[in-house]
């Protein structure tokens, strides 16, 4: 038996972990023991806490509560968090998911106490590193062992930093293995999209019909806190749903909700709130997010996790964002890089709307990338130091 450390802090991580935890418990519960350490980097009950009732993870077996803040004290209290947790439990590995603080917090811990690290999503690159989570993620692949890679794209950025995918056990953070094995949201979006099916009831209670309204995400810092980004992607929002008489499903952190009254000029915060095309809602549920996603007709977002999710049910893209990490969803015709830019996020959601793409490669994984993961590491307890 196996001792693993996953740590969990921010709404992705925590969907992330249901993949996990599940195949754990259905497949491998006689070989892995999990521990879960959730930082609290997202406290709000409605981001964090339904998701753990709503998908059957474990209830964390700690929580640091550490909460908002500045990068460098959040960082540092989780740092101090779960650098106590380690030398407690002494697991075999420590599992890190995706860029957030969270996971440098837990890279930087790990690594000082010489704990093997798993990064699940290993080799994501946007090429910016003006973005906190491109230092956080490359960071963690630098100090990881065993590096699991969702796509070809982010194994061969890691080849191209210098791994080697020709190393051999006894794996080390100077000899780390590195993993092409598909993406572990597309193992739950085909798990739970059923489920999303039988439960979810956010279409009826918003009056929404499938396949004639949008899903619109926005909570990047890059976009929420800059006055003309958000203008910019409100006026299109506003445009598209009026030119094309369609509904926006638009569910906002309560941050960004607040920063739209502060950003947007009053003219254009009136049209958003008041007018009957945008249907602005508060955080919703994971479930009722896969609803949202597999019954729009297009969607819009600067989410990493929200574009990969529109592929997997076969819905176009317009990304507000200058650059993704998910290239092949544009290499495949489904997803348009827009940034900021009214013209751009217009002309794309137009050509979406009026004419689909017909075709969307499979080139995540075949759905059971969690298990792939258990047994590499079951396969490498013996030749990890």
């Amino acid at each position: 038996m196996i001792k693993i450390v996953t740590i969990i802090g921010a709404r992705p991580q925590i969907i992330k972990a249901a993949a996990l935890s599940r195949s754990i418990r259905n497949s491998f519960a006689g070989q892995i023991s999990e521990v879960i350490v959730h930082t609290g980097q997202h406290y709000d009950s409605n981001m964090s806490q339904v998701f753990f009732d709503e998908l059957g993870i474990p209830a964390p077996d700690y929580n640091l509560g550490v909460g908002s803040g500045s990068h460098g004290r959040q960082t540092a209290l989780m740092i101090t968090g779960i650098e106590e947790i380690l030398l407690k439990e002494k697991p075999r590995f420590l599992v890190l998911y995706g860029d957030t603080n969270s996971t440098l917090a837990g890279a930087i811990a790990a690594a000082k106490l010489r704990i093997p690290i798993v990064h699940i999503e290993a080799g994501l690159r946007s090429f910016n590193k003006s973005m906190p989570e491109e230092i956080n993620r490359i960071m963690c692949d630098h100090a990881s062992t065993l590096l699991f890679s969702p796509t070809t794209t982010g194994f061969d950025n890691l080849q191209r930093e210098g791994f080697n995918d020709k190393n051999q056990q006894p794996y080390t953070s100077d000899n780390p293995g590195i993993f092409h094995c598909g993406d572990i949201m597309f193992d739950n979006s085909l798990y739970f999209a059923e489920i999303a099916e039988q439960k979810s009831t956010v279409l009826k209670e918003w009056n929404l019909t499938r396949n004639n309204y949008l899903l619109a995400t926005i909570h990047r810092d890059n976009n929420t806190d800059i006055p003309e980004r958000l203008s910019r992607i409100f006026n299109a929002l506003h445009t598209i749903s009026t030119t094309h008489n369609l509904s926006i499903a638009l569910p906002l952190h309560p941050r960004t909700a607040g920063l739209l009254k502060q950003n947007l000029n009053p003219a254009l915060y009136e049209q958003v709130t008041s007018g009957s095309l945008i249907r602005i809602m508060p955080p919703v549920s994971f479930l009722d997010m896969i609803a949202l996603e597999k019954n729009a007709r297009m969607v819009i977002t600067d989410s990493g996790g929200v574009q990969k999710e529109a592929y997997f049910f076969g819905k176009p893209c317009v990304i507000v964002r200058p650059e993704t990490e998910w290239v092949e969803i544009v290499k495949a015709g489904a997803g348009i890089i827009a940034d900021a830019d009214y013209d751009r996020i217009v002309e794309g959601a137009g050509r979406f709307i009026e004419h689909p793409p017909a075709d969307y490669p499979e080139v995540f994984g075949d759905g059971r990338a969690a298990d792939f993961m258990c047994r590499t590491m079951i396969a490498c307890q013996t030749g990890v130091s």
